[in-house]
């Protein structure tokens, strides 16, 4: 874990402030990404204390985390989350872009079945409006005619191409990520719901009207919107 100094210590404190929200009994979405680490990691000393909760993963990277930590985990057969904790790569409005860590699509099924979905985030994130490209994972032969429609769409698509390896990133469906350029987008609602039919694509990472509240670390605290 890295020091807690600056954009760290925002982080911390968003994901704490949500994983206090949890109450005992409570069934657990738990995201992925640096800034829902925190509250998974809150969460398990929370467990460690005594606390009685279930987790639902969104990946395996928030799986492998919280079986560190010792979150008991279900699956969505098993039970339907009370409550899902998750951050998001732009935040404007209460609408998100997500997909960073290329879970999006398990991400927005976990967000969307829970009760309450609660985003945490760093002021980084805050925006007027969203402009950060749009994830979209894609099956893998789909890419050519997926790419092709998004720019008919008026987008500019690029295969996400992985860090340590050589060739694309794959999801944990075994799904390819194109990054998709839309500029400012001025109707989130709109263009999700251009995307979402369109053949090959397995989801996208706008995550339009989903967000009950979002907790945003500062400097000095967190700042709390309501969207419910």
């Amino acid at each position: 874990m890295k020091s807690t100094s600056g954009n760290d210590g925002a982080k911390r404190r968003a994901g704490e402030s949500a994983a206090a929200l949890v109450e005992d009994g409570t069934v657990v979405g738990l995201g992925t990404g640096s800034t829902t680490a925190y509250a998974i990691r809150a969460l398990g000393d929370r467990v460690a204390e005594g606390l009685s909760i279930r987790g639902i993963p969104t990946s395996y990277q928030s799986r492998a985390l919280a079986r560190e930590v010792g979150i008991p985990l279900v699956t969505l057969e098993d039970a339907t989350p009370t409550v899902a904790i998750d951050g998001a790569d732009q935040v404007a409005d209460g609408d998100l872009v997500k997909g960073g860590g290329a879970a999006h699509a398990r991400e927005k099924v976990v967000d969307s079945s829970a009760e309450r979905f609660v985003v945490v985030a760093d002021e980084s994130k805050r925006a007027d409006a969203l402009s950060h490209p749009v994830p979209v994972e894609v099956l893998p032969d789909a890419v050519p005619t997926v790419e092709a429609r998004l720019r008919e769409e008026g987008g500019d698509p690029t295969l996400r191409a992985a860090v340590h390896k050589d060739g694309p990133v794959v999801t944990d469906n075994g799904n390819l990520v194109l990054d998709c350029d839309f500029g400012t987008v001025a109707d989130p609602a709109t263009l999700a719901a251009t995307l979402s039919p369109l053949p090959g694509v397995v989801e996208h990472g706008l995550f339009v009207g989903l967000a009950d509240e979002v907790h945003v670390g500062t400097a000095t605290g967190v700042d709390v919107e309501r969207f419910r």
